[in-house]
């Protein structure tokens, strides 16, 4: 430098400035482009790369970022399509010029340049109309939300006078016209975009939908218009609608049904979403709503008898009778039924629900993916095309829910990815008694569908027709694109939020408007008639007609039948009811020595093409030792045999969670990720070419959805075994709704069986009360019926039988286990092969191992007679006692494991104890005293003591005094409270 002068330096600066590090994105994308294709870039820019002679696959693996990327994000720029499909050109005066004066090459320079002003402006009017025109369409039947004048959709705004209305502008194609009259371009943007449907998708990013959504919507021709046959097809329903509704509001007057009284038009909405899903290759279609118009679409859409709802009204159960369950109340139920239209086939399933708003919206997820990966007969890949969820929300639930935010988020992840929802929101523009202004803070309840760039179709509810065409249009996006889409019909609730209630209390100005409006029906009605398509004397029999059925129905009632259950049909073929005959309900769950380590053997193979972590490569290495000695094997790899026998022999796996790929602690490693690409290698799913699938997923950070998204793939798989992780279990009540609602309760209220096992980190470590609990009380709490079980298991072996269980019976039933932390890599929880090898099983009791496994101790027990304590306890706590016990050397406490507390292992602790009648028996647990197993297991083992006739039949409890917080945060104390619960259980 110091040999070149400052004008040289310069010029040498000027020439290296596209070098800047801010142009480095640009740099990388040229590059990218080159590797793609060397012709694509400008002859300087490939002379520039050539001479970099740098490999172009490493280029272009650089410029696709690193694996976990989102796929096609940003999008690639790609000049004319983008700018043609966005009307951007018309922001150039340059480029506007240049296609007016080739569309009209007759015009002088200074025509030329008018024309383009005009067009310029004429596509920002069209652009504000596609952006904006949705805030003054006339959206709400009752009118009391009024959608002034806007001034962006005002043509003065770009430089229009009332002078040129009339005068041709050149507009390219857009809106199906080369040349339109401003008059005709702003009658055929408010028709469009400014009438009873207004539509948001200028959020999109992605160029084609949005140009397929514009395509789909505008035109000089693309009004919305119905056949004959389809207006009076959209009249019926709203009749049978209607109907229904008013002969129960007389025949049972303020029973609750919760009616879809002003929102009608859902019901002709859903019948076109079937319809015309059926037609673009949907075989199945599952729904999941709130019990607002929820009996209305039972019978009229899902085709429930009538006279089967009416039954209920009368105090009956029209499926299953009363001999199974606790039931529910009508309006949460499910049903299915097989539709046909135009020789398509669908079935249509309406999952059951509880009055928590939104919850069911993961589960009906998580059942519409289970389903399309069995259609595609592999759990590798999955069908979206042909099953679809299908959601109905309320308006302030849907904007107040924050479960609806985290179901949005799985919709494009992989593994957990539908191929799009079409969400449908009753919009009644009210919740119970609150109104917009208190439950929303955007413009919309819809806004919360933005983040995954979802278009809305707002739609006025008294407007039938255009109702039934934004469902078509809807169901074609889904169809075509993938993705979600929500359809926002804006409505009334006719009555209160119940059939008892007195809305006027609170919205006395919509209440009064309510009550002077005529329905729905009635107005399309006069629609309908007023243009000739029917008759007021065709109409009324039409209306009559229906009446008299419905009577006829309501008159089947009284002598109604009731039906035998079919829930344990179709995929469920094969399972039934535990009895008592079960017994111990283990299953068969052994498994020959030498498949295991064959198993064993293949899953810690690293392939010479995997480039895997070094610390990895030596956990590897020692499991792979532990396989070849057939001891020590630990929890992780236990847990990797149990899949791997279940893949084999034809059980999809399913596990998810935060951090579940790799595991919280770093004990799972289900996948070896190549440290070089990304690119991962999962030894689980390399066991056979005929093995079925396992599948690890990381979810995203929320309990709730995640788990109701497992709780509702569980429902629709029961050949496969499903498993939700936390990662703590601290921090599962964030899903507690779902345990609460479904998993522990839905077999008993809607005959709904599941599988799901739910992992919970559990164990007082002094990591304080964020990272000690999983609330092992608040799950026994909920134990009753035989509806679940909990476990606490204290060895890899039982792990292993316990996973297998799940699908090694003839039923099936939710599985809550506290799993370890620290036990995950302790010298003494370990076990052998042999324990899972034939003759093995699932023991819901264990012994103690200094008489088990008597190689683990250097003290010898006493005699059975002479043990004077039996500790009972579980999990980790029994390590801690069991190193105690040995530190102190004494032989005559006997501690005793209870690995399954429900259902209560009473023949097996019986057993047991009956070996120790004259022991003083006593609980032990880290918990405090109102937390934990203690409430819930003193009184069963007090009568099996009772049972045996034991001395002492009364527990004595060791553990933490009761406490507000799970767990003490500061080390100290938290030593001092470990050791003290020590010392007192083994005081003399």
């Amino acid at each position: 430098m110091a040999d070149k002068s400052r004008s040289e330096q310069n010029q040498e600066f000027l020439d290296t400035l596209f070098l800047d590090g801010g142009n480095a994105a640009y740099l990388e994308q040229m590059q990218a482009l080159y590797a793609r294709n060397p012709n694509s870039v400008d002859a300087s820019w490939r002379e520039y790369f050539a001479a970099l002679d740098e490999d172009r696959t490493n280029a272009q693996h650089v410029a696709d970022g690193p694996a976990w990327k989102k796929a096609n994000w940003p999008l690639a720029e790609n000049g004319e399509l983008t700018s043609a499909l966005t009307g951007d050109w018309g922001a150039d005066p340059e480029l506007a010029a240049k296609a007016v004066a080739k569309a009209n090459p007759n015009l002088t320079t200074d025509e030329v340049q008018q024309a383009a002003k005009d067009s310029i402006a004429a596509l920002m009017l069209i652009r504000a109309y596609r952006v904006r025109g949705h805030c003054i369409a006339d959206l709400d039947p009752l009118g009391l939300s009024k959608s002034g004048a806007h001034p962006e959709l005002d043509p003065a705004t770009y430089g229009f006078s009332p002078s040129d209305m009339d005068r041709d502008i050149f507009i390219d194609g857009v809106l199906g016209l080369e040349y339109a009259s401003l008059s005709q371009i702003v009658e055929i943007l408010r028709r469009t975009y400014c009438s009873t449907l207004g539509v948001q998708f200028t959020h999109v990013s992605n160029p084609e939908e949005k140009a397929w959504i514009q395509e789909r919507l505008e035109g000089p021709e693309k009004e919305i218009s119905f056949s004959k046959e389809g207006r009076l097809a959209i009249l019926q329903k709203l009749i049978e609608g209607e109907a229904f509704e008013q002969l129960i509001h007389k025949r049972y007057p303020g029973t609750k049904r919760f009616g879809i009284d002003g929102a009608e038009s859902l019901l002709p909405a859903l019948e076109q979403i079937i319809k015309r899903g059926g037609q673009l290759g949907l075989k199945d279609i599952n729904f999941g709503m709130p019990h607002r118009g929820r009996l209305n679409v039972m019978a009229s859409v899902m085709q429930k008898p009538y006279s089967a709802i009416f039954y209920e009204f009368l105090g009956g159960v029209a499926s299953g009778g009363e001999s199974y369950g606790s039931g529910d109340v009508k309006y949460h139920l499910g049903v299915s039924d097989d539709r046909e239209f135009d020789g398509n086939s669908v079935h249509l399933s309406l999952a059951p629900n509880p009055s928590h708003l939104e919850v069911v919206g993961p589960v009906v997820m998580g059942k519409t993916r289970a389903k399309q990966q069995m259609a595609s007969g592999t759990y590798q890949s999955h069908k979206p095309e042909e099953v679809m969820a299908v959601i109905l929300h309320g308006d302030s639930a849907f904007a107040g829910q924050g479960v609806v935010m985290e179901s949005f988020q799985l919709s494009q992840l992989q593994g957990y990815r539908t191929g799009g929802t079409i969400h449908v929101i009753v919009n009644n523009q009210i919740g119970f008694t609150t109104t917009p202004d208190e439950y929303r803070s955007g413009q919309y309840c819809s806004d919360v569908a933005f983040m995954v760039e979802a278009p809305v179709f707002h739609v006025n509810g008294d407007d039938p027709e255009a109702v039934v065409f934004a469902a078509r249009v809807a169901t074609e996006y889904r169809q075509k694109f993938g993705k979600d889409v929500v359809l926002d019909i804006v409505c009334y609730r006719r009555y209160g939020h119940n059939e008892g209630d007195d809305p006027s209390f609170t919205q006395p100005i919509m209440y009064s408007k309510i009550g002077d409006m005529p329905s729905t029906m009635n107005k399309y009605a006069q629609r309908l008639i007023a243009q000739g398509d029917l008759t007021e004397a065709e109409h009324t029999k039409r209306v009559d007609d229906f009446y008299g059925y419905l009577d006829t129905e309501f008159d089947k009632a009284k002598t109604y039948e009731t039906k035998q259950p079919d829930w344990l049909q179709g995929v469920w073929q094969g399972l039934s009811l535990p009895t008592e005959k079960d017994g111990k309900r283990v299953g068969e769950t052994s498994v020959k020595l030498e498949q295991l380590k064959e198993i064993g053997t293949k899953v810690t193979t690293i392939p010479n093409s995997v480039n895997i972590h070094r610390t990895l490569k030596r956990i590897i290495k020692a499991r792979a030792e532990k396989i070849a000695s057939g001891i020590n094997i630990d929890w992780g790899l236990a847990e990797h045999l149990a899949f791997g026998t279940l893949v084999l022999e034809g059980h999809p796996v399913r596990l998810s969670g935060q951090d579940s790929e790799r595991g919280t602690f770093s004990q799972r490693q289900s996948n070896f990720v190549d440290q070089k690409t990304e690119e991962k290698y999962t030894p689980l799913n390399h066991l056979d070419n005929n093995q079925e699938y396992y599948q690890v997923l990381n979810s995203h950070l929320s309990e709730e959805a995640v788990l109701g998204f497992e709780y509702g793939f569980s429902t629709a798989a029961p050949k496969a075994l499903t498993i939700w992780e936390a990662q703590f279990g601290d921090f599962a009540n964030g899903a507690q709704v779902m345990v609460d609602q479904f998993i522990s309760s839905a077999e008993q209220k809607w005959l709904r069986m599941s599988g799901l096992v739910m992992l919970l980190p559990h164990g007082y470590e002094g990591q304080g009360p964020e990272h000690s609990s999983a609330r092992l009380e608040r799950y026994l709490q909920m134990c009753a019926e035989d509806n679940m079980q909990v476990t606490n298991i204290s060895t890899p072996a039982n792990y292993f039988h316990a996973l297998r269980r799940q699908v090694k019976r003839h039923f099936r039933k939710p599985l809550i286990n506290m799993s370890p932390k620290s036990l995950l890599r302790h010298k003494l929880c370990v076990s052998t092969l042999e324990e899972m090898a034939e003759g093995s099983e699932f023991h819901r009791v264990l012994w103690d191992d200094a008489e088990y496994r008597p190689e683990s101790t250097e003290i010898k027990l006493a005699s059975d007679s002479k043990i004077r304590r039996v500790i009972l306890c579980s999990g980790k706590v029994y390590y801690d006692l069991f190193e105690e016990r040995e530190r102190l050397n004494i032989n005559d406490v006997y501690l005793l494991r209870v690995e399954q507390f429900f259902p209560y292992p009473d023949d097996a602790i019986q057993a047991e104890l009956k070996r120790f009648k004259n022991a003083e028996m006593m609980w032990v647990q880290e918990e405090p005293k109102n937390m934990g197993a203690w409430t819930f297991i003193n009184p069963f083992v007090e009568e099996s003591l009772i049972a045996i006739k034991a001395k002492n039949t009364r527990l004595r409890y060791v553990g933490r005094v009761a406490a507000a917080s799970t767990a003490t945060g500061i080390s100290a104390k938290h030593k001092k409270e470990q050791q003290a619960l020590l010392d007192d259980a083994f005081a003399k």
